[in-house]
C-alpha cells in the first residue's frame, strides 16, 4: 500500500503546485515585478543594469510551472511516506483527519514559523556578501521547526492516553509554540530591507509568499486525504 500512497501524494503534490502556479501568477508575481522595477531605478537606468540570464517571462512561465511542479512532487511523495507511517498510530484519527492535521503541520513547521523569524524577501532586499549567512539561517530555522514538531507529536500522542485526544493535540501545539518561541529568540536575527524600500510592495511580497504555501498543502491535504481514505476503504 506505501508504494500506492507515494503515487497518490505526488498526484496531490503536483495538483497543489498547479494551484499555487496560478496563485503565484495572480498575487506574487506582480509584486517581484514592482520590486524589480523598484532595482532598476536604484541603479538609476536599466542600461545599467546587469543583463538578464533568463527573461521575466520565462520565469514566470515555464521556469515558475517547472519548479513548483518539482517541489510540489517530491514534498508530496514525502507527505504520504509520512502518512504511511504515523497512520494508526496517532490515536483514532481518520485519512482524511490525518491528512489534514499533517498538512496544517507541515505549514506551520515548514512555512509560517521559519517565515516569522526570516520572511521571503523580494529582489532588491538584502545584500550579496550575506547570501550564504541568510541560507544557512533560514534552513537551520527550518530543521530545528521540524525537529520540534516531531517532538511535540510524540508528547502529544503520549498524552492521549491520559487527557483525550483533544487535550493531547491543544496541549502539544502549546509545546511545539514554546519550543519554537525559545528558538526563534535564540537564532540571530536578520534585517538588510532598504529604508527606501516601498513598505507595501516588502508587505504584499511576503504576504503573497505565505499564501503559497498555504494553497500548496490545504490542496496536498484535502486532495490525499480522499485519494488515501478511498484506498484504505477498499484495502
Amino acid at each position: 500500500m506505501s508504494r500506492d500512497l507515494l503515487v497518490r501524494g505526488m498526484l496531490a503534490g503536483i495538483l497543489a503546485a498547479m494551484l499555487a502556479v496560478l496563485f503565484a501568477r495572480a498575487f506574487a508575481e506582480p509584486q517581484v515585478d514592482l520590486a524589480i522595477a523598484f532595482e532598476t531605478q536604484a541603479v538609476h537606468h536599466a542600461a545599467d543594469a546587469a543583463p538578464e540570464l533568463v527573461s521575466r517571462a520565462t520565469q514566470k512561465g515555464v521556469g515558475l510551472l517547472t519548479a513548483i511542479g518539482l517541489y510540489g512532487a517530491a514534498v508530496g511523495g514525502i507527505f504520504a511516506l509520512v502518512f504511511a507511517v504515523t497512520y494508526g498510530r496517532i490515536g483514532p484519527i481518520g485519512p482524511r483527519s490525518l491528512a489534514l492535521l499533517l498538512a496544517l503541520g507541515a505549514f506551520v513547521a515548514i512555512a509560517l514559523a521559519p517565515a516569522l523569524k526570516y520572511p521571503p524577501t523580494p529582489p532588491a532586499v538584502g545584500q550579496h556578501e550575506t547570501v550564504a549567512f541568510r541560507t544557512l539561517a533560514y534552513f537551520a530555522m527550518t530543521g530545528l521547526s521540524l525537529v520540534a514538531l516531531i517532538l511535540s507529536v510524540k508528547v502529544s500522542t503520549q498524552l492521549m492516553t491520559r487527557v483525550g485526544v483533544l487535550n493531547g493535540l491543544l496541549l502539544g501545539a502549546g509545546g511545539y509554540v514554546l519550543l519554537i518561541s525559545m528558538l526563534q529568540l535564540g537564532l540571530p536575527a536578520i534585517n538588510e530591507v532598504p529604508a527606501d524600500y516601498p513598505a507595501v510592495i516588502l508587505w504584499d511580497f511576503r504576504v503573497a509568499a505565505i499564501g503559497m504555501q498555504a494553497v500548496l498543502w490545504t490542496t496536498i491535504g484535502l486532495s490525499f486525504g480522499a485519494m488515501a481514505d478511498r484506498l484504505i476503504r477498499r484495502s
